[in-house]
């Protein structure tokens, strides 16, 4: 089994205009790609699974691995973690990274917006706020990046 390694990528600028690098988790592949075993907490854009390549002093995605990234706000976390996290593993989901002032889950795109968000509004909606990492463009925040719609497309 092959070794983790650990990549950093530019995940904005602060407001006093201090670059926000992010340190992320990747495993090495045959061809010098790196694949990420879980998603960012500040970098738009990629998730779990999803293949990069290095290109200079930067990254660049390859390869969507079809999981959605989210990222979950909240003073309590605990409170949702409870019930949340058993919902959004019994369709495949799984955390990636906790703290005491956030979460980020993996799901497959394949499991549906409408059930994701539906789980995600039932157990956060009250006592935080969640957000996906990777599907609106990263420099507008709106823009649907759209990526999904190969992997859920009828062969």
């Amino acid at each position: 089994m092959q070794a983790l390694q650990v990549i950093e990528m530019f995940a904005g600028t602060r407001p006093d205009g201090e670059t926000v690098v992010e340190r992320l988790r990747v495993k090495i592949n045959e061809d010098d790609t790196c694949q990420l075993v879980t998603s960012p907490a500040f970098v738009k854009g990629i998730a779990r699974g999803d293949t990069l390549k290095r290109n200079g002093d930067s990254f660049e995605l390859v390869k969507r691995s079809g999981n959605l990234c989210i990222r979950i706000y909240s003073d309590k976390l605990a409170d949702i973690s409870q019930e949340l996290t058993p919902a959004l593993e019994k369709l495949g989901g799984e955390l990636d990274i906790e703290t005491p002032r956030f979460y980020v889950y993996s799901i497959h795109v394949s499991c549906g917006f409408t059930k994701i968000e539906e789980l995600l509004n039932k157990y956060v909606a009250d006592t935080g706020m969640w957000m996906y990492g990777n599907v609106y463009d990263p420099e507008d925040g709106t823009t649907p990046l759209n990526w999904w719609q190969s992997i859920l497309a009828p062969e």
